[in-house]
């Protein structure tokens, strides 16, 4: 017996089969060449990360057991904001259990009716949901157009503002005018708000972008980060001031209803930022890495973790990705409406712990079927 919901379902079903956007969740080898996580610096296996994260569970149980208002702050997740601020040049900062519970819970509590959010049109999905979420009205900026910026700010009627980027973008794998934007943010009365989610690990010697630019501490600059990537664990932050901080504990609905981080993430992150701070070679290694990947798939060279192959049809980007999967490769595929501009991309990740010969096996295996399937990479304008 069918019901309306599942009729609906399956009519939504068929309309992604046909345009080439079915996604499913794929179990994956544990001896693949992994050239599609988030786990930048190789930082999810290392001894001492894991090790971290094993004394904090026999220490204090798998959960938190309840919110941080409640009985959920726990010594490690003090330590966690502590070794946050110290890697990042930051005031204060406060750990939500997901980046997009962070940048969700920042933008809720900062946004209102008189408050205009100047969103980046690469913005990530939990940054746009959480200016949705904010009540806040909303424009777009073209993408690291630092003039549109200021011709938005300029043109308000609203009396906050709020700018909204990432400083490493996720598919372009392009840096943020941070900089710039700061000063035009300072200039209009703004307050700059950029997700270091793929900045951490990769930029200024692992310090994050914002650090690189100087702008760490500035008092109108707020980050937001993910623990879940270069850091190698689970979880979120924002970072910005005490005062900042204390409105967050009080307002921000993902961190009040939502149960802490487990403390074996917390702990977890909280040795990975230790070794980002005295490893920067780490980050130079990952660098590497991109440069080789760049050049032997014939792409730009992004200066991040991600290095991305256009490709106009999702089909294709699909099938290249499944069948390197069975080969024992694991490279990502994004499709529409994940990436900006309609087109698809092969997405190769730079991780810092591939050895050079995994790596050139591997991308001599990618470019073999993207032969074999007549998957060749578009020029796109961003």
């Amino acid at each position: 017996m069918t019901g309306p919901l599942d009729s609906w379902l399956r009519d939504k079903a068929r309309v992604r089969a046909d345009s080439g956007l079915r996604r499913r969740t794929v179990a994956i080898r544990e001896n693949s060449v992994d050239l599609a996580s988030n786990d930048y610096l190789g930082l999810s296996r290392d001894p001492r990360v894991v090790r971290a994260a094993s004394l904090a569970l026999h220490r204090y149980g798998a959960g938190s057991r309840a919110s941080r208002l409640v009985t959920g702050t726990l010594d490690v997740h003090t330590e966690l904001e502590d070794a946050l601020c110290d890697l990042t040049g930051q005031c204060a900062a406060l750990v939500f259990s997901s980046g997009y519970a962070a940048n969700t819970g920042l933008l809720t509590a900062v946004g209102d009716v008189d408050t205009l959010i100047v969103s980046d049109r690469h913005a990530h999905a939990s940054l746009v949901d959480g200016a949705r979420l904010s009540r806040s009205p909303v424009v777009i900026a073209e993408h690291n157009n630092v003039e549109h910026v200021a011709r938005l700010l300029g043109e308000r009627a609203q009396k906050r503002a709020v700018v909204v980027v990432e400083s490493i973008y996720s598919v372009l794998g392009d840096h943020a005018p941070l900089k710039e934007l700061a000063a035009v943010c300072e200039l209009h009365g703004a307050l700059l708000v950029a997700d270091e989610a793929h900045g951490i690990g990769v930029a200024g010697q692992g310090r994050g972008l914002s650090h690189q630019q100087g702008l760490a501490g500035h008092p109108n600059v707020v980050l937001t980060v993910t623990l879940s990537k270069s850091l190698g664990a689970q979880g979120g932050a924002v970072l910005g001031s005490e005062v900042l901080r204390e409105h967050l504990v009080n307002v921000a609905r993902p961190f009040i209803f939502d149960t802490a981080l487990a403390p074996a993430s917390a702990a977890a992150a909280a040795e990975a930022c230790r070794i980002v701070r005295r490893a920067p070679e780490l980050t130079e290694r990952l660098h590497a890495n991109g440069r080789v990947i760049a050049q032997a798939l014939g792409i730009e060279h992004a200066p991040a973790a991600v290095q991305s192959v256009p490709i106009d049809s999702p089909e294709l980007a699909l099938r290249a990705a499944e069948t390197l999967r069975h080969r024992g490769i694991l490279v990502g595929c994004f499709r529409p409406p994940s990436v900006p501009g309609g087109i698809s991309r092969l997405r190769l990740t730079a991780r810092a712990d591939v050895e050079f010969h995994d790596l050139t096996v591997a991308l001599s295996a990618v470019r073999g079927v993207m032969a074999e399937l007549g998957a060749r990479p578009v020029e796109v304008v961003a």
